[in-house]
């Protein structure tokens, strides 16, 4: 369905027919990467699916503790996904370094395994899990990056995001079978889960392509002098240079000295400020509903479901918008469902619309942001560059984990949740004029 009937689109020459370009689809490595994290997804959503509440109701801990937790469980990654992304440019080697991050999250499965009831085990196990994730994210997305032409890399995160977003929708699925074939036992549901995950490990090995170095080069000298994502606000950070020369820690570095990519890092600094753990939304929304804990794992199947069939339509439609709007669209529509939370509407309409909302919101950000990013960053410190933009992120994510969990526990929910969505209100406005500082942004 999403196979391209180009097989390498990035390096059609300048002279190319423009229709052939824009009526191919996505290249089949982005299909094969994202049948990579379509069966990683339903690795981690098991464990995702039923963590909140193993955690909250089961082992009795308290909002900033969980907030502690959840922000370690996404803030861990990013230490390592600096160091991974600098090596996989410096040394050449993204399918590695990725296989090497999906690798150490197969593992980490087993581990909880033995972590048992404790919950600083738990911690150390779902770090170690969450630096696998780090070490992958970036050297998967400069691959897909690498793999498609830059007036369509919105489409194929876009598409790469739905086969995602299809595992997540149904790792809770497979979760709640596993548990119920298994008289609720949750070691069953992490070796499971480890299973599925060392296939993603194989399918990684066997169908993922990684263009060499040569080829990268000739398709950089081939990228037109300012991408369509950057106008006169994003404009290329550098030129590209020979694929001969090893990648320095000072090249890394020097990065954040461009303006173009100090702005993007900014902003998704204040993005990732603005999201709060989604175990907390529907740990609300559990409670606010008095939901049977049967139907818990059921909200993250609905998350995801609004997230599968909207990732690529927004993709599409990111490109031919610009991809700032469909970002601060998605931001906006996140508010909104922090609003809802304690807002007027109840019962399944609350349930639907609020789920609806948060799968929308990260349809219109997971992927398009990183095609917002990927043009402006120079082809020999793609990965790199990725990296810094989730680091920022995750770091973010981590202050706001905990800082969600300190007002929860301070104030309660409806306020801290109130709270939230006024930062939201507030990022969106910041990256706005941070991003659109020197022209319009598509």
């Amino acid at each position: 369905m999403y196979l391209s009937t180009v097989t390498s689109p990035v390096t059609a020459p300048p002279g190319g027919d423009p229709r052939r370009r824009r009526i191919a689809l996505v290249s089949g490595n982005v299909v094969a990467l994202g049948t990579v994290s379509l069966i990683t997804d339903v690795s981690a959503e098991m464990v995702t699916a039923v963590l909140p509440l193993y955690l909250v109701l089961g082992l009795h801990v308290s909002p900033l503790a969980y907030g502690v937790v959840d922000g370690v469980y996404t803030g861990a990654t990013a230490v390592l996904r600096l160091a991974g992304g600098f090596v996989a440019d410096r040394f050449r080697s993204r399918k590695l370094v990725a296989g090497f991050g999906y690798t150490l999250s197969a593992v980490a499965k087993l581990g909880l395994l033995l972590a048992g009831r404790s919950v600083p085990a738990i911690g150390a196990v779902i770090a170690v899990d969450r630096l696998g994730k780090g070490v992958r994210t970036a050297p998967r997305d400069a691959l897909i990056t690498e793999s498609t032409p830059p007036e369509a890399l919105g489409r194929a995160f876009g598409v790469h995001r739905t086969m995602d977003s299809i595992g997540a929708f149904l790792g809770p699925l497979v979760a709640l079978a596993v548990l119920a074939a298994a008289g609720e036992s949750y070691d069953a549901v992490f070796v499971t889960s480890f299973c599925i995950a060392a296939l993603a490990v194989v399918v990684l090995a066997l169908f993922v392509r990684e263009r060499p170095a040569a080829a990268l080069e000739r398709a950089a000298a081939l990228e037109p002098a300012s991408a369509p994502e950057s106008a006169a606000a994003l404009e290329p950070a550098a030129a590209p240079e020979s694929a001969a020369d090893k990648v320095s820690l000072k090249a890394a570095f020097g990065l954040l000295r461009d303006a173009p990519v100090r702005r993007l890092a900014a902003a998704s600094c204040l993005l990732g400020l603005a999201t709060i753990g989604d175990g907390f939304v529907y740990l609300m929304l559990q409670r606010r509903e008095e939901l049977s804990l049967v139907w818990f794992p059921m909200l993250a199947v609905g998350t995801s479901l609004a997230y599968l069939l909207l990732a690529a339509p927004l993709g599409i439609l990111a490109d031919r918008i610009g991809r700032l709007p469909v970002v601060l669209g998605g931001y906006t529509a996140l508010g909104l469902a922090y609003l809802l939370l304690f807002g007027p509407v109840g019962g399944w309409p609350l349930l639907v619309l609020t789920l609806a909302l948060h799968g929308l919101f990260y349809a219109a950000t997971d992927g398009v942001l990183i095609a917002l990013a990927g043009p402006v960053l120079p082809a020999r410190l793609r990965t790199t560059g990725i990296a810094v933009v989730q680091t920022g992120q995750a770091l973010a994510y981590l202050v706001s984990s905990v800082l969600f969990g300190l007002a929860w526990q301070a104030w309660g929910p409806q306020t801290a949740s109130r709270a939230a969505a006024a930062g939201v209100a507030v990022v969106v406005v910041a990256t706005l004029l941070l991003l659109r500082k020197r022209g319009p942004v598509r």
